[in-house]
């Protein structure tokens, strides 16, 4: 494996492009400029554009950002970028943290912290971990994959010819939406590599086998996917598009700052425990430093393709199939449509299941302390 140091240096140029695009935003319309209903309002992101073009400062956000350790390593041809902390403690755990959509490796930063150097942040340095933060393909800095298929499935196995690269031979996983897509696939393929799995979202593809020779669909089983479905046809238009035209939407995107930032920022505000007020949990700078992750990166056809990689390889199961690899999850009441855990232990070995008080789908950044500690008392066991 090819291994360098890297640090983000966007080019002056781009940086101009992205002022003189903003300055001309073309405005759409809008019967009521305030409401949230047909999508994210005009009051809102005529603000966010303003507050980009004339207050942000990605200078600044970039240091800050160039003060984690982060790396670009080769893996079969694939260029992916990732944060390294060592951890310190008499033996840290190796684990891998993986990001969703709309997010990005900065989701973890918060957490990053507290998980390597626990003893330093009011912690016990016996949970401490050596943590790996990689960013997806085509998402960040990491290249776009260069050929179909590059599905969490296939993430999965990058994700453990990565650790080994850096000398983690069985390591534990978490993750949250396409991350914890990733972590099962690495509890289901790789099962002597993965000492556990943590997540804060299950995969909306993951179906237990069902039928003949498996338990009934109970009561509240049948509640979950009815609202799941009730969801996906109320607030689901994204992932649609996503998981079957990306390269269509990939235009628009890639040609408009605002149109992005609209697409990204109303996630955010329907996503997470905030009530209906973005800006209480999450500040402007959090959400353009974002954005324009995915801005200069301009990768977005591969973002938005990985929904159809993973519509095409779902997280489905044989009637027989039973993962021995220990699973904890930290449900958060704003998060989307979470399954009972009956329906998680069809197939896999639930160990711990936590019940969490506030937050959302958006966890390492709205609740830090909580999923951390989390993580710490699932995995203490493993150790």
């Amino acid at each position: 494996m090819n291994l360098r140091d890297f640090k983000i240096n966007i080019p002056d140029e781009s940086i101009e492009d992205l002022s003189r695009r903003l300055r001309a935003t073309r405005w759409p319309a809008a019967m009521d400029a305030d409401q949230w209903d047909d999508g994210a309002s005009l009051t809102f992101m005529r603000r966010l554009v303003e507050h980009w073009s004339d207050r942000f400062d990605w200078r600044a956000q970039e240091a800050r950002l160039n003060r984690l350790p982060q790396y670009m390593a080769t893996v079969d041809g694939q260029d992916l970028h990732f944060i390294h902390q060592p951890g310190n403690g008499p033996s840290p755990m190796p684990l891998v943290l993986t990001h969703g959509w709309p997010g990005s490796f900065i989701e973890m930063e918060r957490v990053i912290p507290l998980l390597a150097d626990p003893g330093a942040h009011g912690g016990d340095p016996a949970d401490a971990f050596h943590v790996v933060v990689p960013s997806l393909p085509g998402f960040g800095f990491s290249a776009p994959p260069a050929s179909p298929g590059m599905s969490a499935f296939s993430i999965a196995g990058w994700w453990v010819k990565l650790m080994n690269g850096l000398g983690y031979e069985r390591f534990a996983a978490q993750g949250g939406d396409i991350g914890a897509g990733v972590s099962t696939w690495l509890a289901r393929c790789f099962p002597e590599r993965v000492i556990g799995v943590h997540v804060n979202y299950i995969p909306g593809s993951y179906r237990p086998p069902l039928g003949p020779g498996s338990p009934p669909v109970t009561t509240q089983e049948q509640a979950y996917l009815d609202t799941a479905a009730a969801w996906s046809s109320s607030e689901g238009a994204y992932a649609a598009e996503q998981a079957t035209k990306p390269q269509t939407l990939a235009y628009a995107m890639t040609d408009s700052p605002a149109g992005l930032a609209a697409w990204i920022v109303e996630k955010f505000r329907a996503w997470s425990d905030c009530d209906g007020d973005v800006e209480r949990v999450f500040t402007m700078d959090e959400l353009l430093t974002d954005v324009s992750i995915y801005w200069f990166g301009r990768m977005l056809d591969a973002s938005f393709r990985i929904y159809k990689e993973n519509r095409l390889r779902p997280l489905t199961f044989e009637a027989s199939e039973r993962l021995a690899t220990p699973l904890g999850v930290a449900a958060f009441p704003r998060e989307l449509p979470t399954p009972p855990r009956s329906w998680v232990e069809r197939v896999f070995n639930v160990q711990r299941w936590t019940s969490m008080p506030r937050g959302g789908h958006f966890a390492a950044l709205e609740q830090p302390q909580l999923l951390v500690e989390d993580v710490r008392a699932f995995f203490r066991p493993l150790r």
